[in-house]
């Protein structure tokens, strides 16, 4: 099979007060790499293969496509659970060609891996399965605007990769708003009007994705979406989550700040661009959006983070998905220091330490690109 290489490795993603925006995953094979620390998003796509596959072979329309079938995804990482879901996708079309007799018409599949441009695309492509269905493709930049020409896909993808904001709220890190996060990292904890501005900002991006995918997606094609997310009545009191858990990260910076290894002004600097919604405000966003029908939408049977062991697995996790922002604004001389903090600290919890007591959710949406005509009423 062909493959395209990128070679965007080693460049390092800008230190932003006012806009802070998220860096790639840790990248190549070590110990703290995404690779090695992201079995519960692999947990993910097992636990989605089974609806993905179902879904295909009932609402993929393939009466309609070319010589190639183009599927993208977004937020792909070093690619390891990106292989997986890919593998997913190509055989379930492969096999609706077959069932329905046309097994002379079985497009080429053509495979866009997208993230930011800092992340580690050699890994990725240096750990491409051999035996695979589909030829590959690099397409580095945020998936928050066009990446792909019009009408370029027939299969978009996303997975653990919606609660990622493009960037933090600018008013959560300026002194003179009402929605200073002062003291946080993020907006669990913090006031209403912190809140607010992480939502607000969600619903835009989530509107700029929908809106550029629409773009690039062929009228019938299918998009799936894998999205981390909290119940929609979740009490932090006798519970807790990714947010409540960020909440105590956040503590080990104000420790080191009040210890005098930085500053408290570095911690009112830095947010954490993570939002989880419930799932009817997903929804929501989703259906002002007229160029898609929500196909399916449902919260997963997800293992969760039971593939998470134990303090030390769950520091590594985050360390894997946040050390890129966090070494960049406080300087990389602090980060194991701030780990080995956050361990003892998950150590020390029986609530946090134990993976049941996580009440986070997983949604599984699929939507439907509208026709042209549908959306536009010509």
């Amino acid at each position: 099979m062909k493959m395209f290489q990128s070679y965007l490795s080693g460049i390092r993603c800008p230190g932003i007060r006012r806009a802070f925006r998220r860096c790639a995953m840790n990248g190549g094979e070590g110990p703290n790499s995404y690779a090695r620390n992201s079995s519960d998003q692999k947990g993910v796509v097992d636990v989605a293969k089974p609806i993905i596959e179902e879904e295909i072979s009932r609402k993929l329309d393939i009466k309609h496509f070319s010589s190639t079938f183009r599927v993208a995804d977004f937020g792909c990482s070093t690619g390891h659970n990106s292989f997986a879901a890919m593998q997913i996708i190509t055989e379930a079309v492969r096999r609706r060609f077959e069932i329905e007799g046309l097994v002379s018409q079985i497009p080429d599949f053509h495979v866009f891996f997208n993230d930011k441009v800092t992340n580690d695309f050699n890994t990725l492509f240096n750990s491409l399965p051999s035996q695979r269905l589909y030829y590959a493709a690099g397409v580095p930049g945020s998936f928050h605007g066009r990446l792909l020409p019009k009408a370029a896909l027939d299969f978009a993808y996303s997975s653990c990769a919606f609660n990622w904001l493009s960037e933090v709220p600018k008013a959560v890190l300026d002194n003179t708003s009402p929605a200073w996060n002062r003291g946080n990292i993020h907006y669990m904890g913090a006031r209403k009007e912190v809140c607010e501005e992480y939502a607000n900002h969600y619903a835009k991006d989530i509107k700029s994705f929908l809106d550029s995918r629409a773009e690039e997606m062929v009228p019938g094609g299918l998009m799936t979406l894998l999205v981390p997310a909290v119940p929609a009545f979740w009490d932090p009191d006798p519970a807790y989550t990714t947010t409540t858990e960020l909440y105590l990260f956040g503590s080990c910076f104000m420790d080191m700040a009040k210890e005098g290894r930085f500053s408290e002004e570095k911690v009112d600097s830095f947010n954490i661009p993570v939002y989880l919604a419930i799932p009817q405000e997903l929804k929501a966003i989703i259906e002002r959006n007229d160029k898609y029908t929500i196909e399916r939408m449902e919260v997963l049977d997800s293992p969760g983070r039971r593939n998470l062991t134990g303090p030390r697995d769950r520091a590594a996790y985050f360390r894997a998905a946040s050390e890129g922002m966090m070494a960049d604004h406080f300087g990389s001389e602090i980060i194991e220091e701030l780990f080995d903090r956050y361990t003892k600290k998950l150590a020390g919890s029986p609530l946090f330490s134990d993976p049941d007591c996580d009440k986070s959710i997983m949604i599984f949406v699929l939507l439907h690109r509208k026709p042209e005509s549908y959306c536009y009423g010509s």
